[in-house]
């Protein structure tokens, strides 16, 4: 099983970039700049043996170059194991284009960021991810076949990704509780984005007691009034008494400080890279008791979503197999409860199995 470290500044001095990809055990970054339309993007192709690799790009203004290696070192690696757990012929990627999502975008930033994606003839398909949209993907789409999410297709992953993410929280109350009903339960959601607006309005309708937080604070006002969840502060949401917390932002908010003031006893939500130290928070959680649902696991609605676009499948076939989550977060818990091992370590080993498995089946006669 590989596992994985933060990357400082100091290992960069020592070290060059391959370094940092052999910790990762990547296949290829490519670094992109372009002084004339402001991008600055990196590529990263973490592994190929299932299919072409598949993952979004985000858009974030990173206080650094390292932190946005960091980032998408991370993130391509979970879309490796997101697309194998899934049963989808994927390899995992993911791109990052440092700037503000806010201010900086224009149609030559994202037609010349599609040329390079290109460039990578076919080993790397981008779709929208944090910062993006379906509009910014038709503008990569000039300049490259190799993107999926396009408008007309299958278009904004982010209510089949919050469908995933609400079933396997069901899932994880399923074990938890006795049942999978969420009504009445406790839910922080932080982050109510895209995908965290869906999965407030699933909770909200299943008449959970929903409580939000966001930095964008007119988007708070708003989904609480649409779907009547209590706003509370960005800090605060780590110390209400909750039954689920739900982290739908940014990674890493599973860590030494919020797990000694989070009341939960579920973590399942949308976001990316959780567990800031994947082997000694994913220890953590199972030694406190809690039930921690996957993030690469429950998220994988909007990459089943875009596998439907690029295989031609139907809407309806993505519904049922992000549905499925439920079955997969169920299997995960239930052996992680029975084995006394982290799920992050069960999900992982699910994952590079079938990697492993099909990667023999490639092998030449």
């Amino acid at each position: 099983m590989i596992e994985t470290r933060k990357i400082t500044a100091e290992d960069l001095v020592e070290n060059p970039v391959i370094a940092a990809m052999s910790e990762y055990n990547h296949e290829q970054l490519l670094f992109c700049n372009d002084n004339a339309t402001g991008l600055k993007a990196i590529i990263a192709v973490h592994n190929t043996t299932l299919g072409p690799a598949l993952g979004g790009t985000r858009m974030w203004m990173y206080n650094n170059e390292i932190e946005a290696l960091n980032d998408v070192l991370r993130l391509s690696r979970g879309m490796t194991y997101k697309n194998s757990i899934s049963g989808l012929n994927l390899g995992g990627g993911k791109a990052v284009i440092i700037g503000d999502s806010k201010t900086m975008k224009s149609e030559a930033l994202f037609r010349r960021f599609g040329k390079f994606v290109n460039s990578l003839a076919g080993k790397y398909i981008t779709a929208e991810d944090v910062g993006i949209s379906p509009l910014d993907m038709t503008w990569v789409n000039m300049e490259t076949d190799h993107v999926a999410g396009l408008p007309g297709k299958s278009g904004d992953p982010s209510p089949i990704t919050a469908l995933g993410t609400y079933v396997g929280m069901k899932a994880c109350a399923k074990k938890q509780f006795g049942n999978d009903s969420l009504a009445g339960k406790k839910v922080a959601v932080q982050g109510v984005g895209h995908v965290g607006e869906y999965l407030v309005k699933h909770l909200c309708e299943e008449n959970a007691e929903v409580y939000i937080s966001d930095i964008d604070q007119d988007l708070l006002k708003r989904v609480s009034n649409e779907h009547g969840a209590k706003v509370v502060g960005l800090d605060e949401i780590y110390d209400i008494d909750m039954d689920i917390y739900a982290p739908c932002a940014l990674g890493a908010t599973v860590n030494d400080d919020t797990l000694s003031r989070l009341k939960c006893s579920i973590i399942a939500g949308s976001a990316n890279n959780q567990l800031a130290d994947e082997v000694k928070h994913g220890q953590a959680v199972l030694d406190k008791g809690m039930i921690y649902a996957p993030d690469f696991v429950v998220n994988a609605g909007g990459v089943i979503n875009v596998y439907a676009e690029v295989t031609n499948n139907t809407p309806a076939w993505a519904l049922q197999k992000a549905e499925g989550i439920y079955d997969t977060v169920h299997q995960i818990i239930q052996r992680s409860s029975d084995e006394n091992t982290p799920a992050y370590a069960i999900a992982n080993k699910i994952a590079e199995e079938r990697i492993e498995a099909v990667g023999k089946v490639k092998l030449p006669f």
